[in-house]
Order: C-alpha cells, then structure tokens, then sequence
C-alpha cells in the first residue's frame, strides 16, 4: 500500500507488558484460537460431508464457521506472536491489512448471522412457503451479497485509515490494528472520521442488533400456534441463535457506538468478540443442536471404520 506518512511501523502494546503475564496470554489464548480453528473446521467439514445438514439452516451456519475462522485468525496470531516478543513491531501496510481483514470477515459474520435469523424467520412463520423462498439459489444469492456488503464495509474502513496521517508517537495500545486506537495517533482532528467511523460500523451491528432481536421476538411470538413438540425444537435452535447474537453485538456495539475515547477495558471487550466469541460459537451450535451431534458422530463412525 501506498503512502506518504513518516510512520512506517508501528508496535503494538498487547493485552500486557508484564513478562510473566504474556506468558499466560500466549497459553490462554493459544488454547482458545486452537479450539476455534478446530472447532469450526468440524462443522465446517461435518456440514460439507453430511447429507443430512442440506437444509438452508445449515448452508448459512457453513459460512459462520469459516467466517469465524478467518475472524479470529485475523487477529489471533498476531497477539500470540507479540506475547512472545521483546517489540512487538507491526509495519503500516500489515497494519493496514489487519484493518481490512478484521472488519472484512466481522462483517461477514453480522451478515450471516441476519441472514440466519431470515432462515429461521421463514421457516417457523412461512412453514408452507418455505422451501419455495429459501431454495438454494435464492441461499447462494444472499451469501454472494453478503460477501458483497462485506467487502464495501471493508474498503470503507481502509479508506479512513489511509486518511489518518501519523507524526508520531507510534505505540497503539492495543493487541490489534483498528480504526479507534489508530485515531489516537493520528495528527489531525479525528472527529469527522470518527463520525463517519460510528455511521459506518456502528449503524451496521446497532441497526443489525435490533433487526435480529425484532426478528427474534416476532418468531417467539409465532410460536404460541405451534405444537409443544415443535415448540421445543424451535426454541432450542432460538437459544443457540439469540446467544451469539448478544455475545457478539454486545461488545461490538461498546465498541464502535460512542465518541472517540478509549477506556481500560477496551481491549479486553476486543478480545472477547475478537477471539472469545468465535471459540464460543462452535460450542453453542453443537452443543445445543442434536442435528449437528448425530452427523458428527456418523461421519466419526464411518471413518474409524474405514
């Protein structure tokens, strides 16, 4: 990437500066990416090989998972890396691809997650028309336009950054390279890109929010016409979908909804829906599904048999 700023590299503070503490975040965080890489790649592979996991439902859940992958891969070894190095150097361009990449799979993630909440939408209150409105074409169309979206979010956020010009200092306190510590640094008055900032990613996971939570009270609502046993299936799948959803915005939402200042516990609700969430989603959408379960076990069975 181009650029015309007397910055060339920043480093990175980290979660710690504390020698014996960088260590623990190394073994914490080294235990939590290892369990969100293989997490999401089983679903990922079980949905891929399963027959059973055909339906819309699952097609979305597909792209979570590899969209949580790249999320928490977008951040996670970098912050392992630095809790094993004395500097903790990031150059402008890798930073600047960090920019990107982050919003470029978060967005990712917020859309999939809204296209899910329209599955479920679909086929608990338009049970009859439901194979009709989400047949797999219409499925591919949503995710190649979610992708879409994705990747406009990800092209605005890198052209503010571009913006920013840096004088220095260049110490970002932070595990990560993102717009607000960046503005910090910045030598200009950052209110405008801060405006466009909260326009931008805060519209998108606050109006998102409260879309999916809208979404999710008028399916509760339907549900009163349905069977106790229908009831049940539905509302487990509800769960699942509701707890990621308040894991995942809520932080986001602390984040990239309010004036430009910083708080010390900024970088610990980064990390969570950095890192902490896309480790958590496997757990829920297996843990709570029976679907996922059982086809997991079926292809286990047919590879030790094999």
């Amino acid at each position: 990437m181009l650029q015309n700023k007397s910055v060339t590299e920043f480093i990175l503070l980290g979660l710690t500066q504390d020698p014996v503490k960088q260590k623990m975040v190394f073994i914490i965080f080294l235990v939590f990416y290892s369990g969100t890489v293989v997490g999401n790649l089983l679903i990922i592979v079980t949905i891929k090989c399963s027959r059973s996991l055909g339906s819309p439902m699952y097609f979305f859940l597909f792209y979570l998972s590899f969209a949580d992958t790249c999320f928490s891969t977008s951040t996670a070894p970098r912050l392992l890396a630095d809790a094993l190095s004395a500097k903790k150097v990031i150059s402008y361009n890798e930073c600047m691809t960090q920019v990107f990449t982050l919003h470029l799979f978060g967005a990712m993630e917020i859309f999939v997650l809204v296209l899910m909440a329209a599955d479920r939408y679909v086929a608990i209150c338009k049970p009859l028309r439901y194979p009709t409105i989400m047949r797999k074409q219409v499925c591919i169309i949503l995710i190649i336009l979610a992708w879409m979206g994705s990747f406009i979010h990800s092209i605005a956020q890198i052209v503010l950054a571009l913006k920013l010009p840096f004088c220095g200092p260049n110490l970002i306190d932070h595990y990560c390279c993102d717009l607000q510590p960046l503005l910090k640094l910045a030598c200009m008055d950052t209110y405008v890109i801060n405006l466009q900032l909260v326009t931008n990613s805060g519209v998108i996971c606050t109006s998102s929010f409260l879309l999916l939570m809208m979404s999710y009270f008028v399916i509760l609502h339907s549900l009163r016409n349905h069977s106790a046993e229908g009831r049940k299936k539905a509302l487990s799948t509800l769960t699942s979908h509701i707890t990621v959803v308040i894991l995942f915005f809520g932080p986001c939402i602390f984040i990239y909804t309010r004036p430009p200042t910083t708080f010390p516990v900024d970088k610990m609700v980064a990390v969570f829906y950095t890192i902490g969430t896309p480790f958590l989603n496997p757990l829920i959408y297996t843990l709570r599904n029976a679907e996922v379960k059982n086809a997991m076990r079926k292809l286990w069975y047919i590879k030790i048999a094999s």
